[in-house]
């Protein structure tokens, strides 16, 4: 039974198109990974289907009464709204349902003997509905998730506006969940997760019945969840069956067969192309020269899709420090209150060190901290004079309204034009994403244009706050190369262990400091 019909969708933003005549079924049962390079459009669709974008053409049709739950990294939440708050908005239409009831109520007493009938019947259907869906349970089914979720650790009360990126993931897909919609739909719901709530997730949507549609660029999560995947590519939508290892397998092997048979085109248009310009004008061969022409003029041409920009990074290198790029003695980490016990640490130069651990624990605090970002609430920290400092932040700045081009060139004011339109080119990013403004560009996009930032920037130590979120594979494995061939020092978050093992010097386990355990 189809869920979701889309068809003949087309989609583009001014001259940039995105979809191109896309037509997309979504069945009962289906565990659907949506995959593709950065800026081919994955969040543009779930913005088409759930209604929050409206296409240039095209048709998208839900069957009917089918909840959807969307898990949007985008989502705004109220400032003053506390975790409670947000996690018992998943019931408000039943709080609507309960408004409507008592309205019912309050008219019933002047109802004629007819009209009071039609209310019990009215009052009947919407009772059973609240009991269905759990209204009488709404603040034990808030507490469960909560603690399922950790949420319950950080304090259901905590305001939403002092919560780091994982615990807003952790807040929106705790209301997803509690909404209990027919369908969901994840926009890179690993994001910011730790290990331990990945890991919650892989179990939770492995037991789920129903349909979801799944973006991530997670490539070992992505595979331990979904059956199918469809792969955004040049403008269209194609279905593959399988894992994302088994996509690999037939989209390369449906690659090499189309370069193969347009490599044959090529050579019969030339043959053909020879015997007219040969014989057209011999009226023994003229009849057979205009027969090549009428079959060169039907002929179906094979087109090869163009080869995206594939990114190169290359970070450039400062002076050598001196041996220890750092020194802690009794620091205390935190803001309003400690976050940590007191450290005593070190990092001597080269290291390329991993910290790790829960939500919320304070890695991004630490990290700050120990380079002297923010200021410590106790203890000291000792820094290499001669250190030259490249920091990459998780997001871009809200209410950006600069272009792609004018971001870096207020970096970099001594960059010509050609020197930076190079040097986002080697980033992955295009012509058209290059005079784009960088708010409309998808995450992966804008986190390109953070590292073209850092990497034309002389540094001997590299502190990075999750910088493989949103980043699609390509872009993924060439970080992954650059941070291994980088000669200076690393301190890094990172949620991935299959991106730092292998080539990370220590992993610092920030549980093990932490006050706080969530």
């Amino acid at each position: 039974m189809s869920i979701l019909n889309v068809e003949h969708l087309t989609h583009g933003f001014g001259d940039r198109a995105i979809f191109n005549d896309v037509s997309f079924r979504l069945l009962k049962g289906e565990h659907i990974g949506l995959i593709g390079a950065n800026g081919e459009g994955k969040s543009t669709f779930m913005n088409i289907i759930t209604g929050k974008l409206m296409p240039d053409e095209g048709k998208v049709e839900w069957a009917k009464n089918v909840r959807v739950g969307y898990l949007d990294q985008h989502t705004a939440l109220k400032p003053g709204m506390t975790i409670r708050d947000v996690l018992a908005s998943a019931f408000d239409f039943l709080f609507e349902l309960e408004t409507q009831m008592n309205e019912i109520c309050d008219k019933m007493g002047e109802a004629s003997e007819e009209e009071l009938e039609a209310y019990l019947e009215e009052l009947g259907t919407i009772q059973d509905l609240l009991t269905v869906h759990d209204f009488y349970l709404i603040d034990s089914k808030v507490e469960e998730v909560g603690r399922a979720l950790g949420l319950a650790d950080i304090g259901l009360d905590k305001e939403v506006s002092d919560l780091s990126g994982g615990q807003r993931t952790k807040v929106l897909l705790g209301k997803l969940l509690l909404e209990k919609p027919d369908i969901l739909l994840l926009d890179e719901p690993t994001n910011y997760l730790d290990a331990e709530h990945i890991e919650w997730l892989k179990r939770y949507l492995n037991e789920y019945e129903n349909a979801f549609i799944l973006i991530s660029h997670d490539i070992p999560f992505l595979n331990s969840v979904i059956n199918l995947i469809y792969h955004m590519d040049n403008q269209e939508l194609n279905r593959y069956v399988g894992d994302y290892d088994k996509f690999q397998e037939v989209y390369a092997m449906k690659k090499a067969q189309l370069e193969a048979a347009y490599t044959r085109q090529q050579k019969e248009i030339a043959d053909l192309k020879d015997f007219v310009a040969r014989n057209k004008a011999r009226v023994a061969t003229r009849n057979m020269a205009m027969s090549r022409q009428k079959k060169l003029d039907k002929m179906e041409m094979i087109e090869l899709a163009a080869e995206k920009p594939k990114p190169e990074f290359r970070f450039k290198e400062a002076r050598t420090p001196g041996r220890y790029i750092f020194q802690t003695k009794d620091l205390v980490i935190g803001y309003d209150e400690p976050l940590s016990s007191p450290l005593t640490l070190e990092m001597e130069r080269g290291e390329k060190i991993a910290l790790i651990g829960s939500n919320g624990i304070g890695k991004t605090t630490l990290l700050k901290s120990i380079l002297g970002l923010i200021p410590s609430l106790e203890g000291s920290v000792e820094l290499d004079h001669y250190l030259h400092i490249g920091y990459f932040e998780q997001e871009t700045a809200a209410g950006i309204e600069t272009t792609c081009l004018e971001e870096i060139w207020q970096e970099f004011p001594g960059f010509t034009q050609y020197e930076v339109r190079s040097a986002l080119a080697k980033c992955g990013l295009t012509t058209k994403h290059i005079e784009s403004r960088v708010k409309v560009l998808s995450g992966g996009e804008q986190a390109k244009v953070r590292l073209c930032k850092l990497i034309n920037r002389e540094t001997n130590v590299l502190l990075l706050d999750e910088p493989t979120n949103h980043l699609d594979v390509d872009a993924k494995e060439e970080l992954q190369r650059a941070l291994k061939a980088y000669k200076g020092s690393l301190l890094m978050v990172c949620h991935e262990p299959e991106f730092y093992e292998g080539w990370a010097s220590r992993v610092w386990d920030c549980s093990k400091w932490t006050t706080k355990i969530f």
